[in-house]
């Protein structure tokens, strides 16, 4: 998956590095994932069993970086009779066929492309009889992709998402605003159901937290229109926000709108986490040789760097795996990503170390506003000020293409947060 692999592998080190990064990425296809919980006759997840052979008709509606690769491994499966995919504007669709509706819309930021779908989806739940099936196939990435804004433009939800996105907020956060801004998200869409449905949910969020993947949009929602103003005060956003949206929000907290919904209307269930990747490349490291240590990493980068250089291991041949999601307050104009950054300041953080190598990358393939995956590099001496300087305007992917160190994957029709280690 990792398509610079042979140019990067420079040394034994990188090479390891790489093979134990592809393992992570591979344990995050949904073709290695799905068929665990899905057969011709019925889906079962732990204690968990929906029979599918008394519906007439089956239907998927798919959205997020893995709609397309869900698709195709669940109509390998079962006979599916169509269905919609929404994936990111860029990204190929690995499914083919008159069969389903293909949508690229926009990513990280909504477009009318994102609107389309959304609308388009409705009408295709709106269609549905009573003895159908829907499965919804959920995964990161969906709350701009689907985008259907309550009471505002949509240039105000993309000026809002901007704001947010480069505000250091995180996810859940984000998602908070977004559901309360939203006829579709927070478990509105699925009250457009005739028929019986089942949601299957690739996580990209802390704690697995099924409101705030892809904002909820098939479950429901455990945060208040207080919540999303508390969250815009938090982030000091209160005067860079449209006084439209804020009316909504207001109002919202006023009971002047009703709430978004809070139970849950059809059954959604978790069948991948991040701890997916963070195992595979746990066995790979250990059939490499390597003593493994492993644990998440969430919140700002600098509190989760700190965390990483403490943990490196004394010994040699050690591995430290890292999964999880970053929060970067965006500094400069630069290019790069929240991986490619904590590759920069772990370089940065261990330059008295020896016989290093440090790797992150975004199990989604693309990281920022860059075109790179990740960054790999060993922890070669360069002067702080130049560090410090790439840094300070955000320019981690830049840095890292000066040493060909940028990871490239293109779109991996995956997202199960970030994969990262450092290898001694």
């Amino acid at each position: 998956m990792i398509q610079n692999i042979n140019e990067l592998a420079t040394s034994q080190k990188k090479k390891n590095t790489l093979e134990i990064l592809e393992a992570g990425l591979e344990a995050s296809r949904p073709e290695n994932i799905l068929p665990k919980f899905v057969s011709k006759n019925k889906i079962t997840i732990g204690k968990e069993s929906q029979d599918i052979k008394k519906f007439s008709s089956i239907y998927t509606v798919a959205f997020g970086k893995a709609a397309d690769s869900m698709t195709r491994s669940i109509n390998s499966i079962i006979s599916i009779k169509s269905g919609i995919v929404v994936i990111p504007k860029g990204s190929k669709s690995t499914i083919l066929g008159k069969k389903f509706q293909i949508f690229n819309a926009g990513h990280p930021k909504p477009n009318k492309k994102s609107v389309k779908a959304a609308k388009e989806v409705i009408k295709f739940l709106k269609n549905r009889r009573e003895n159908e099936l829907v499965i919804f196939l959920v995964s990161g990435g969906a709350s701009a992709l689907m985008a259907l804004p309550e009471k505002i433009t949509l240039d105000d939800k993309i000026y809002v998402t901007d704001l947010l996105l480069n505000s250091g907020a995180t996810i859940q956060e984000i998602n908070c605003i977004r559901k309360h801004l939203s006829k579709i998200k927070g478990g509105k869409l699925v009250e457009f159901l005739k028929c019986k449905a089942i949601s299957l949910v690739m996580s990209d969020v802390e704690g697995d937290d099924l409101s705030s993947i892809a904002s909820g949009t098939t479950y429901r929602d455990n945060t208040t229109y207080s919540d999303a103003l508390d969250i815009v005060k938090k982030y000091k956003l209160k005067n860079k926000i449209p006084i439209e949206v804020l009316k909504v929000l207001k109002d919202g907290e006023n009971k002047i709108i009703p709430e978004t919904p809070k139970k849950e209307k059809i059954k959604n269930f978790l069948v991948a986490n991040n701890y997916n990747c963070i195992l595979a490349m746990e066995k790979k490291a250990k059939e490499l040789g390597y003593k493994v240590k492993k644990f998440q990493v969430f919140g700002n980068i600098k509190d989760a760097v700190r965390l990483i250089v403490k943990n490196i291991p004394e010994k040699q041949k050690s591995c430290l795996i890292f999964g999880g999601e970053t929060t970067v307050e965006v500094l400069g104009k630069g290019i790069g990503g929240r991986n490619q950054e904590i590759v920069l300041r772990i370089l940065k953080n261990t330059q008295n170390e020896k016989n290093l190598c440090i790797a992150s990358m975004g199990t989604d393939g693309i990281d920022g506003n860059s075109l790179f995956a990740g960054a790999i590099t060993e922890n070669i001496k360069i002067e702080s000020t130049i560090l410090k300087e790439f840094l300070k305007n955000s320019d981690s992917a830049r840095f890292f293409q000066k040493q060909n160190c940028n990871i490239i994957t293109g779109y991996t029709h995956s997202n199960l947060m970030d994969i990262g280690l450092v290898l001694k």
